[in-house]
């Protein structure tokens, strides 16, 4: 099976609630076709980058998950089909990717380097 990842903005016209019930839908798709869900990351509602359906903002989930390559198009399908995703992505992360999203995970990036202060006399 393939590590795959997932970005999606909904439309910001949703409340946090019904946006986390669409996620997961999806997630539901993934897991009742075979897929493990290794992590779902929930950005929140952002700024857009240019304006999509006359919307300037959108909530951004971002789920990362192994599957195997043929339920990748259904579930392609599905985001097309359901009218509260503005944008998908879904990418195939190669083993570079892997490693640095596990280092992300572990909290590699996160740890504060020790600081020297240096007293002026």
């Amino acid at each position: 099976m393939q590590q795959y990842e997932s970005v999606i903005i909904l439309t910001p016209l949703l409340s946090e609630d019904v946006a986390k019930e669409a996620v997961a839908k999806f997630v539901k798709i993934l897991t009742d076709n075979g897929a493990e869900i290794i992590q779902e990351d929930n950005w929140g509602l952002k700024k857009l980058a240019y304006p999509i359906q006359k919307k300037t903002t959108g909530h951004y989930h971002l789920i990362e998950f192994k599957a195997p390559g043929e339920l990748i198009n259904k579930l392609e399908v599905e985001f097309k089909r359901d009218e509260r995703i503005l944008r998908f992505l879904t990418i195939s992360l190669d083993k570079h990717a892997v490693a640095y999203n596990d280092k992300k995970r572990s909290g590699a990036f996160n740890k504060n380097k020790p600081t020297t202060v240096e007293v002026a006399n």
